[in-house]
């Protein structure tokens, strides 16, 4: 992201958009609570090109394993950089735009009932393409998977809280929740936190669940909540008429519906679409315009 001066009215992570639509702006006061600005999109994806593209690159370089889920968190990036109100987001009934894209998601450090989660958030760079997320992934997982509890950054923090008498606790949260609104909070509270970051994600597939639809959080700054599903197979008609068995996998998405209106996310999901369509894509730095024709 570009450098921009700071103005009055902005808060440490986002700038405030001023020009933003009227009914955008009323709606930020109208219904304050995210929670009751939700919407949801549910779509099936076909993967099947981009398996193959996994399945080369996989072969030329076995050390680091790049998955499906890694090429969705590079996928959507990619979105967003291309679509900048998916970049945005409502707090003290107020639209800002963030300065950087943020992505999180929950990491299991064991895959057992009372396996601890982890929480992590990507910040990928302008330069940064598919091998560069998925060695950062991996190594991050890596790392959280060697300890059976929490290491430090927010999970450290949670932990902290917790052992915090209640009737302390809810004077301390009620007090985050008054900074959150103004956007005071200190970093040490926000820093890791996926409640402030772009889009958080949820790899349903890696424990062999289907999509569902996540609900967002009054709490912090994130807008858009992605589950992907289980990759599986399916018959689809094919654009000359024909039928072929394809790989596909499920996603479904729940969006703050103030930050930008129905066309405009359906625009997004039709560039994931094009990306997954085409995962070459993905090879190219995060920066480089993907070309897609949204006529």
């Amino acid at each position: 992201m570009s450098e921009k001066k700071r103005r009055w009215g902005d808060r440490r992570d986002g700038r405030w958009v001023r020009e933003a639509p009227g009914l955008q702006t009323v709606m930020a006061h109208l219904m304050p609570n995210r929670t009751d600005c939700e919407v949801y999109i549910n779509d099936t994806i076909d993967a099947t090109e981009l398996i193959k593209f996994l399945e080369k690159k996989n072969a030329e370089h076995p050390e680091y394993k790049t998955t499906l889920f890694h090429c969705f968190i590079l996928g959507i990036a990619r979105m967003v950089k291309e679509r900048p109100l998916m970049n945005r987001f409502i707090q003290g009934r107020r639209i800002y735009e963030r300065d950087e894209i943020s992505l999180s998601f929950v990491c299991k450090r064991r895959f057992s009932d009372s396996g601890e989660e982890a929480l992590m958030v990507l910040v990928p760079k302008d330069t940064d393409t598919i091998d560069d997320v998925s060695r950062k992934i991996v190594g991050d997982v890596n790392e959280t998977r060697r300890s059976e509890h929490s290491t430090g950054g927010v999970d450290a923090l949670l932990d902290a809280f917790a052992m915090i008498p209640r009737p302390l606790l809810m004077l301390l949260i009620r007090i985050i929740r008054w900074l959150d609104f103004w956007g005071m909070e200190p970093d040490f509270i926000t820093e890791g936190d996926p409640n402030y970051t772009t889009v958080l994600c949820s790899n349903l597939g890696s424990i062999k669940c289907s999509s569902v639809y996540h609900h967002l959080n009054n709490y912090g700054t994130n807008s858009v909540m992605v589950t992907i599903g289980t990759l599986h197979k399916e018959e689809r008609i094919m654009p000359d008429g024909s039928r072929e068995i394809r790989d596909v996998v499920d996603i479904g998405a729940t969006l703050d519906e103030r930050i930008a209106d129905g066309f405009y996310f359906a625009r997004s999901l039709k560039l994931i679409k094009h990306i997954f369509a085409n995962p070459e894509l993905l090879d190219r730095p995060l920066s480089e315009p993907s070309g897609f024709d949204y006529q």
